[in-house]
């Protein structure tokens, strides 16, 4: 006998802002080592840098999202207190509109004014089934604000420790932390090709691409501000 299989738990918020966190926090941080250390700065300096930058930056990362989620929800409570109005005061109207879309679809029209004829009698059931339908969206399944910040600010936080690492051991090598970096980004992107189902050396390569391009571009201008200041 056969186990069925289980959709991965995408709701919630969490795996957004995680993802987003951690590949930001390892970029920002990596590119801003780069940038800094093009310029020919020392270690304490470099160090003072990526911890602001890791401060600001999962501060940032956290407001940022619980501001993003809780508007998006607040927008989504406008649209169902409207839905809500428009299942009081015109149900029938409501009902045609799902056998519209149903029937659009290639259901059956007898079958699909019964479902509809039979969620008019629960207003609550109604109002989920025209969410999904019209809006795209589960009312019961919003995602978090909270959650959100919280993911996004904890791995940002964590991918930018992660290229001053090499600094915080007492190594005084901006290539040391670069290649830390580098090997952040992939094993980021390999973790996040599982989730995907994709290959996960092409997650990580891809990741890998991503940042050290960012470090490149960061460098060059960091060199050549530093050679100018000189």
């Amino acid at each position: 006998m056969t186990t069925p299989e289980h959709h991965a738990d995408v709701s919630g918020g969490w795996l957004r802002a995680a993802t987003f966190g951690a590949m930001d926090g390892l970029v920002t941080n990596i590119a801003l080592i780069a940038g800094v250390g093009g310029g020919g700065v020392g270690r304490q300096a470099l160090v003072l840098t990526g911890v602001a930058g890791l401060v600001a930056g999962a501060i940032s990362m956290g407001i940022g999202e619980y501001t993003s989620v809780r508007t998006q929800n607040d927008q989504v409570a406008a649209e169902l207190d409207k839905e809500r109005h428009e299942l009081r005061v015109n149900p029938e109207g409501e009902a045609d509109e799902l056998v519209g879309m149903w029937t659009a679809r290639g259901l059956p029209e007898p079958l699909a004014r019964q479902v509809a004829d039979v969620l008019k009698a629960n207003p609550e059931q109604a109002l989920r089934v025209h969410a999904q339908e019209e809006l795209g969206v589960v009312p019961d399944e919003l995602p978090s604000p909270l959650t959100a910040a919280v993911s996004s600010f904890g791995c940002f936080a964590v991918g930018a420790v992660v290229p001053l690492l090499p600094y915080l051991l007492g190594f005084d090598s901006l290539a040391a932390a670069l290649l830390a970096g580098g090997a952040g980004l992939f094993a980021a992107g390999v973790l996040f090709a599982r989730f995907t189902g994709r290959a996960w050396w092409r997650g990580g390569l891809w990741q890998l691409a991503l940042g050290a391009a960012a470090a490149g571009a960061t460098y060059v201008v960091g060199a050549l501000i530093g050679v100018g200041v000189a």
